[in-house]
């Protein structure tokens, strides 16, 4: 298995809630390694950008546009992480979709709770506080979204030289 990259958000409620901190913790006690990292708002094109039309084609409409509008609340932490299996790691760390669901031990299972039949019922956004890509043609078109090439950077870790012999 090579290293792979994959872009995680943090959402403008993992912001407000102060969670910063703990979320990129948990990344990093992992050892993946941050090799871009930035805060940014989304304008309406972007986030309908980052939430293509496939979404609405999975969830409905609806769902689509609480994701847009949901993203564009405040402030987002986007990250791009590095690491053997990164895509699959990361969505372990991160957990369900869905924070009921998730177990104890994941950010959504630790920070969040909401479920996706309270939020449909009452027509509100499931506020899981963080984005992870899907796959990995998700990451590279969610990474070229929103970073440019300028911004990711290659340096060496302490995990790199004692786990991965580098």
């Amino acid at each position: 298995m090579e290293k792979e990259r994959t872009l995680v958000l943090i959402k403008p409620d993992g912001i407000v809630r102060h969670l910063t901190g703990k979320i990129i913790t948990r990344f990093e006690d992992a050892g993946l390694k941050i090799i871009g990292m930035k805060m940014a708002w989304a304008d309406e094109k972007f986030a309908g950008e980052h939430y293509g039309k496939d979404i609405a084609e999975r969830h409905g409409e609806r769902v689509r546009n609480g994701l847009i509008k949901y993203i564009q609340e405040g402030p987002v932490i986007a990250l791009v992480l590095e690491g053997v299996d990164a895509i699959r790691v990361v969505r372990k760390i991160v957990g369900s979709t869905y924070p009921n669901d998730a177990l104890p031990g994941t950010i959504r299972g630790d920070f969040a709770h909401v479920s996706r039949d309270y939020s449909n019922s009452n027509e509100i956004n499931v506020r899981n506080l963080i984005h992870a890509s899907s796959d990995a043609k998700d990451a590279l078109r969610e990474i070229k979204l929103w970073f440019d090439k300028g911004e990711l950077h290659s340096y060496k870790t302490s995990h790199d030289r004692i786990c991965l012999d580098e």
